[in-house]
């Protein structure tokens, strides 16, 4: 096979600490999918990165920010984040957000 497959169970999960934890499922160069487990009540810093990066919500509640801008996600909501916003998450339901960057992240893998 000329993919990279990632079998999920074989992925290490790292905690972040104050009740996130991410596991970086599948990348390449140029596009990496994330998934990030929010216990209620944790919250993802506002932070800006120079990757355009699309969430969407596996499960649980979030309110979302980006900019000024608020709003409250669900399962199978999405949103779009250009490259340099500032954005962060709030966790008001336990969940996981499936989160894509274009392109990778090289800081979540260590390069």
């Amino acid at each position: 096979m000329k993919g990279h497959v990632a079998i999920r169970a074989e992925r290490p999960i790292q905690n972040l600490g104050g009740g996130v934890c991410r596991r970086v499922l599948a990348y390449s160069e140029d596009l990496m999918t994330v998934e990030v487990i929010f216990e209620a009540g944790a919250e993802g810093a506002v932070h800006t990165h120079p990757h355009t990066q699309c969430t969407y919500v596996l499960s649980g509640r979030f309110l979302y920010t980006v900019e000024d801008e608020s709003v409250e996600m669900g399962p199978g909501d999405s949103i779009v984040v250009p490259p340099d916003l500032p954005h962060g998450t709030k966790c008001l339901e336990a969940g996981t957000l499936l989160d894509t960057f274009t392109p990778m992240r090289k800081d979540f893998i260590g390069k």
